[in-house]
């Protein structure tokens, strides 16, 4: 049985890795992963042990289901309405490197309040406005993967793994922002101060000034009232976590029912043409539904690990050979590089137990800022570095050889700090 589901979940594992050379969606990949490792778990087991498990694993798979769901939702009605418009639109600096500051600090605080793929594709959209030299902008491009992800790791609700440990109990809100701010900060300062000490930009053309939208005062009312009711939701919800003990996902559904009520409210007067693209309703079509599906497989796959005692195992294993627990977590951030960070975060959640290293722990800081910056080494380590790559046609190898050694620099001069810091 062991060995059943071992073969079949890194099977699995290096479909997901290698999505891009065999050409198959890596959520159909999990999801089959998911399901055999499970089945070949329950052909092995009396259903009296492993219906049971199976109920407590998915309860847990649930919440972060459930919590992203609703994040995306908001998010995208939020963009339905411009609202990143707003900010974007602010922007006034035609020299290049000071565009890179900008467009790196955006970046940053953005993917801490919506997501690492989100703010990308925003910010990416916003320099095609700008730069028409099209390997400057690859270059900020390929900075904006570093910044956002970055951004992400500090916060609970920037980056998929960071929310996964925080719904799990492994982090807490106030300390992963207390304790990650200045290694994420320093982690996405560095390829920035790089860069812009470079003779490509020094000499790079200045950037053009964006053809203004004309937009009605009631529109940009609505995009206003909309930023205001989504941004200060999504910081409502560590708030609301705190205050009633209910678990993330409760505040993440509270937050999109009142965004849900204010756009119904802001368009019930409008012909239904015109306010369909502005309801929850069309923005649940438009969300990314296939990588709900994804976390779906792979946590269960990773959840079938933890009851057959794998992972255990091999956290006693790491700890024998490689002894020092942080090369051994700074290795898992450089392997979301090439493997998909969901999965490792979750191997590692399953490896460790909560009794041995308790809620903010050193291990789970940490895995959770090298899991989240360690993906921006290669453009295949992150949805932010996956997204951009079709949207400029970035090559993996231009890549490598332009970003990866800033990424890296960036890598360990975070975990760097985090280490001195932390003592």
């Amino acid at each position: 049985m062991l060995v059943g589901i071992i073969v079949i979940f890194i099977i699995g594992y290096l479909g997901i890795a290698f999505e891009h050379l065999i050409r198959i969606d890596k959520t159909a990949i999990a999801l089959l992963t998911g399901v055999l490792c499970w089945a070949c778990y329950a052909l092995n087991t009396d259903a009296a042990v492993f219906l049971p498990e199976l109920s407590h694993h998915l309860a847990g798979v649930a919440e972060i289901l459930f919590f992203l769901l609703g994040a995306m939702v908001v998010v995208e009605l939020m963009d339905a309405h411009g609202s990143f418009d707003l900010v974007t639109d602010r922007i006034s600096t035609r020299d290049p490197r000071a565009l890179l500051w900008i467009i790196s600090i955006l970046a940053f605080f953005l993917s801490a309040l919506l997501d690492n793929l989100t703010t990308a594709i925003v910010m990416v959209s916003l320099l095609r406005k700008l730069v028409s030299d099209l390997g400057v902008r690859r270059l900020m491009v390929g900075v904006i993967v570093i910044a956002a992800n970055a951004g992400g790791a500090w916060s609970p609700i920037g980056d998929v793994t960071t929310t996964m440990l925080w719904i799990g109990g492994q982090i807490t809100a106030e300390n992963i922002i207390k304790t990650l701010f200045l290694p994420s900060l320093v982690c996405a300062a560095v390829p920035v101060l790089c860069l812009s000490l470079s003779k490509t930009l020094r000499n790079a053309p200045t950037a053009a000034m964006p053809v203004a939208e004309i937009i009605s005062p009631r529109d940009h009312l609505e995009r206003r009232i909309m930023m205001a009711v989504g941004l200060s939701g999504l910081i409502f919800v560590p708030v609301f976590k705190a205050v009633t003990k209910l678990p993330p996902y409760m505040g993440m559904i509270l937050v999109l029912g009142v965004i849900w009520v204010v756009s119904e409210v802001l368009h019930r007067k409008k012909d239904h043409d015109d306010r369909l693209p502005l309801t929850a309703s069309y923005a649940l079509s438009r969300i990314d539904s296939p990588s709900i599906l994804f976390f779906l497989g792979i946590l269960l796959a990773v959840g079938s690990l933890e009851v057959t005692h794998l992972l255990p195992n091999l956290a006693r294993w790491l700890d024998q050979s490689v002894g020092n627990q942080s090369l051994i977590v700074l290795l898992i951030g450089l392997s979301s590089a090439v493997l998909d960070n969901v999965p490792l975060v979750a191997a590692t959640m399953g490896m460790y137990e909560l009794g041995t290293y308790p809620t903010d722990d050193f291990l789970w800081e940490f895995v959770a800022y090298c899991s989240g910056t360690g993906g921006s080494i290669l453009i295949i380590g992150s949805a932010a570095g996956v997204a951009v790559m079709g949207m400029e046609r970035i090559d993996f190898v231009w890549y490598v050889k332009k970003i990866s050694s800033l990424a890296l620099l960036g890598y360990l001069a975070g975990a760097g700090v985090y280490l001195l810091v932390r003592g």
